[in-house]
């Protein structure tokens, strides 16, 4: 039986400058502010999936880009509106926005939590001005200050601070004075990750100075120190938070759930009854080819691709995201979300418990310290 609950990610695919290290989905802003046509799109695409989706019922959302924050309050409003009519919304549904601390103009939070926003997570990613410049950010240190400062005002405790380490130049001391300065604005979650240098984008082609991988190590272990002695407890390889603040959103992708991706260059992931199927989609990635497939597609017709996942790609692709969980997964989580049997994988379980990198416990089966340090070599062991 297909779990009723469903995570909703939807794609805002504009920034006002393209970062330099960003290989997301994001085209720099040509106008002061992004077409509100493009929330008819997003609605107009949600019909278009809504004969996949009987019986669901969204638990969590995710705006993400891009810059969402770039968007004004009402254009979510009337996009939660429309949605609501259209399918159950659970009581207490997450619904992050992203921010990029440059873009929020004084009030903004307020009128985001009075559309329906009550979690948001912040690009901070470092607090030093030269390597915020290196970065390519448009905001400074003070821009993230005044934009907690913002988030308080308007009651929305419950947000995200994205840090990054290992930075072109960065020192051990530069990184933990960043972990310090966000410690000390109270977040409920912090996103602790290293920069890394991916395909297509201008580091990656024209790579800045970087700590090399001995230094990198340091700086990430001194950093989780920091992170647990403030109250921070890593839950994922790059996920800290506080007690009960931990992200619903994307724990669900961690444990495989599913997951609809509306707007331009959105993924998704939908488990199918008849016949029991796994669907992979994925929207055009282009804003105005997306827009223009909305617009001409017929009733019933879907836009992008989408294509089943092969059932024997099915344990690698579980425990791809499940391994990143520092509590990994149980035996229902598996049998549940893939609908195959523990003893598909049991061997490949036991090979890596010899090397040392998983262990089991009453609960599961979890990736141990060693193990999440080579994290690539476990999940690849489970490949087909």
């Amino acid at each position: 039986m297909i779990d009723p609950s469903l995570a909703l990610y939807v794609h805002m695919p504009w920034c006002v400058r393209k970062c330099p290290y960003c290989d997301f989905n994001s085209h720099q802003l040509k106008s002061a502010e992004p077409d509100a046509s493009y929330i008819d799109a997003l609605v107009r695409d949600f019909d278009l999936e809504l004969p996949r989706l009987a019986g669901r019922r969204i638990d969590t959302v995710f705006f993400g880009g891009g810059t969402p924050s770039l968007f004004q309050p009402e254009d979510f409003s009337r996009l939660l509106g429309q949605l609501r009519q259209r399918i159950a919304f659970a009581a207490d549904a997450e619904v992050t926005l992203e921010a990029n601390p440059g873009t929020i103009e004084r009030g903004r939070f307020s009128g985001y939590r009075d559309a329906g926003i009550n979690r948001v997570s912040l690009g901070a990613q470092t607090f030093a001005p030269l390597a915020l410049q290196a970065l390519g950010r448009i905001h400074s240190a003070q821009d993230t200050h005044r934009a907690v400062a913002e988030l308080r005002a308007a009651k929305l405790g419950n947000f995200n601070l994205d840090l990054m380490y290992a930075l072109p130049q960065q020192t051990l001391q530069d990184a933990l004075e960043d972990v310090r300065t966000a410690c000390a604005l109270e977040p409920a979650h912090i996103s602790y990750y290293q920069l890394t240098l991916e395909p297509g984008t201008v580091f990656h082609s024209r790579p800045p100075p970087l700590p090399d991988e001995d230094a990198a190590w340091q700086i990430q272990t001194a950093g989780q120190a920091l992170l647990a002695d403030a109250g921070y407890e890593q839950y994922e390889v790059s996920a800290y938070a506080r007690q009960g603040a931990r992200c619903r959103h994307n724990l669900n992708y961690w444990l495989f759930g599913d997951y609809l991706g509306i707007g331009a260059g959105a993924h998704g992931k939908l488990s199918l009854a008849l016949p029991q199927r796994i669907l992979r989609t994925t929207k055009p990635k282009q804003p105005r080819e997306y827009l223009e497939q909305v617009r001409r597609a017929a009733p019933g017709a879907n836009i992008g691709e989408s294509s089943c996942i092969d059932p024997k790609d099915l344990p690698f692709e579980f425990m791809l995201n499940a391994l990143r969980l520092n509590e990994g997964f149980s035996s229902r989580d598996y049998q549940q979300q893939t609908g195959l049997p523990l003893e598909t994988i049991e061997v490949k379980l036991g090979a890596a418990a010899q090397r040392g990198l998983v262990t089991s416990g009453p609960e599961g089966w979890r990736p141990t310290e060693f193990g999440r340090r080579f994290l690539n070599d476990l999940q690849a062991s489970f490949l087909a």
